[in-house]
């Protein structure tokens, strides 16, 4: 058993290092709230002993759009992970059909491939169907990186529901899709929620497959919007770090509110009974 003096150690070992891993976000906000003239004071000042909020004022009016695209595109890349995820990891949990360890391996591989490797593999095609410059395009770009990881999370989960379960279902006349649709997807809720909320920040943050596949125009998400703005801007640090800021409200919120599932969904099938 630790003793009191070894807990009060480690608690502040632990809360050292989370004050440094924290502190460039908490720079972030102080910068956003400095005013424009005292950006090059030396030393800064550690707090913003002069608040202004016009950072936040050309935010919404310059940055806007590109929120609308990113949130566009990860609800609906996560809509279209869940639609092939789910299914597929309850067919390998539960139906087992020939060539799933094949399928898996092929998963496990699929999120080894670099991104930018993709992203020229997308451009090409896109290029040849005319979806360059279109956030469906994007959606789909975004869901190659989803479904895979998604796809490995359902089946780790479905594999530790109960098969009485299904049995049951089985017995009461429930084909395969009912069962899937009625019994096993209501009781997947972690996994569900894990899969769509790492859906939808990986498609918040993405800059290669937005930057190689370009959204174009208004249509371009935040991560673009922030990188144009630090180009023609770069001097205006407090809207820069002020559209940091708001960009990054979404995902923190959502990690905030879906921790607890996220802690049950992805440790789900690491124990076997």
């Amino acid at each position: 058993m630790k003793s009191p003096a070894s807990s009060r150690r480690h608690t502040a070992v632990g809360l050292l290092l989370t004050g440094i891993m924290l502190f460039p976000v908490y720079w972030m906000l102080n910068v956003s709230l400095t005013p424009q003239q005292d950006m090059r004071k030396s030393p800064p000042d550690l707090f913003p002993l002069h608040p202004t909020f016009e950072g936040y004022r050309a935010v919404l009016h310059d940055q806007m759009p590109y929120l609308g695209t990113s949130l566009l595109i990860g609800l609906g890349t996560v809509a279209a992970t869940l639609v092939l995820a789910a299914p597929a990891g309850y067919s390998l949990a539960k139906l087992r059909p020939r060539g799933g360890g094949i399928l898996g391996l092929a998963l496990l591989v699929a999120q080894m491939i670099p991104g930018i490797v993709m992203a020229m593999g997308f451009y090409g095609v896109f290029l040849n169907l005319g979806l360059l410059n279109s956030w469906w395009g994007l959606i789909i770009a975004d869901s190659t990186i989803a479904v895979p990881f998604g796809v490995m999370i359902f089946t780790a989960f479905m594999s530790g529901i109960p098969d009485e379960l299904t049995a049951a279902a089985r017995i009461d006349g429930a084909g395969s899709w009912r069962t899937f649709w009625s019994v096993v997807l209501p009781v997947s809720r972690n996994a569900v929620v894990t899969v769509s909320l790492f859906s939808f920040l990986w498609a918040w943050s993405d800059f290669v497959f937005a930057n190689t596949l370009d959204g174009g125009g208004d249509l371009r998400p935040i991560t673009l919007g922030i990188y144009r703005y630090i180009g023609n801007n770069n001097q205006e640090w407090n809207a820069i770090m002020a559209t940091a800021v708001v960009a990054s409200v979404p995902a923190a919120v959502l990690l905030v509110l879906a921790q607890r599932y996220v802690a049950a969904g992805v440790t789900a099938g690491a124990v076997k009974d």
